[in-house]
């Protein structure tokens, strides 16, 4: 059985089964971000009161952490939680690990690691305290941990199916991005050249796993701008002004395509010079996500069992 199903995931071109991803994972944030706006909207008067304050709301009975509404959003973030464990489970279950994507599944893993610290901090009625408390502060850190961890995880060169290339593989990508900027005529190449300059190698490995992360963060956040500014020289004083100076994109599929090309040429580029730097920090992080976030689902499995010996169901 599990044979036909990967079979028939296969025989499923990898565009539609992209498409597919994005719409459902579209469909589950749109739904997460509802959520939340409408639980924000109808129980800001009750949130925004002080402790002793809040029995004397109309909402108290629905919105306490015991109350009709907060008890459900409680199961909720607890189910959530259960299938946020399903993706470190997929590589111990062989089963689990011939569905669908791993990246695929690492992205609902991730939407679904910020939507249960959202239902908690709904359930919890934004009040932290006691064993709930520690639990509660622990997940906030494995959320923010997992947000690094992507991070990093999309800093090793991988391919379109997501398999993490060999560093001879990233080279020779490389070089073929390489050699189609050298033919391009739409681009200029000084403004290339600031666009793919990185830093020097020995600055890279001399660098502590710190200043590494940081170096690597500096050069994303300032691709965006460098994109920015080849459209800019590409429109000239006329054209700019029509496309927010450059910062949205242009009616030309060609001088897209170039810029495109360029920066997936400086994003590999700059993958391959810290790829050493970037599976060391990644080994690190493995090491510090784990210990919390096994914590924080023994002190949540631990409040909800106590729940259910006090009767709150």
């Amino acid at each position: 059985m599990s044979t036909l199903t990967s079979t028939a995931a296969r025989s499923v071109p990898l565009a539609d089964r992209e498409r597919r991803h994005r719409f459902w994972l579209g469909v589950c944030i749109v739904a997460t971000v509802a959520l939340g706006l409408a639980l924000a909207a109808y129980g800001f008067d009750y949130y925004t009161l002080a402790r002793g304050e809040r029995a004397f709301s109309p909402k108290h009975a629905l919105l306490k952490p015991t109350g009709s509404i907060g008890l459900r959003l409680g199961m909720l973030g607890f189910l959530i939680f259960l299938l946020v464990y399903l993706y470190p489970i997929r590589k111990r279950w062989g089963w689990l690990g011939k569905q669908g994507s791993s990246r695929h599944l690492l992205d609902f893993h991730i939407l679904l690691g910020l939507a249960g610290p959202m239902v908690i901090s709904f359930h919890s009625s934004f009040k932290f305290h006691g064993l709930a408390g520690v639990a509660y502060w622990i997940m906030m850190a494995v959320a923010l941990s997992g947000l690094i961890g992507r991070y990093i995880y999309a800093q090793i060169p991988r391919s379109l199916s997501a398999t993490e290339m060999t560093l001879q593989e990233a080279r020779e990508r490389s070089a073929k991005l390489a050699h189609q900027l050298s033919t391009q005529m739409i681009l200029p190449k000084f403004a290339l050249e600031r666009l793919l300059q990185m830093p020097e190698a020995s600055r890279v490995q001399s660098a502590s796993l710190l200043s590494a992360l940081g170096m690597m963060i500096r050069l994303d956040l300032s691709r965006p701008f460098q994109a920015w500014s080849l459209r800019r020289r590409v429109l000239g004083l006329h054209g700019a002004p029509w496309t927010l100076v450059g910062f949205r994109r242009i009616d030309s599929a060609p001088v897209e395509a170039a810029i495109a090309t360029a920066r997936e040429q400086a994003a590999l580029s700059k993958k391959i010079l810290f790829l050493s730097k970037t599976q060391r920090i990644f080994h690190l992080w493995h090491v510090v996500h784990r210990p919390f976030s096994y914590s924080f689902a023994l002190l949540a499995t631990i409040h909800v069992l106590v729940a259910l010996m006090l009767g709150y169901y």
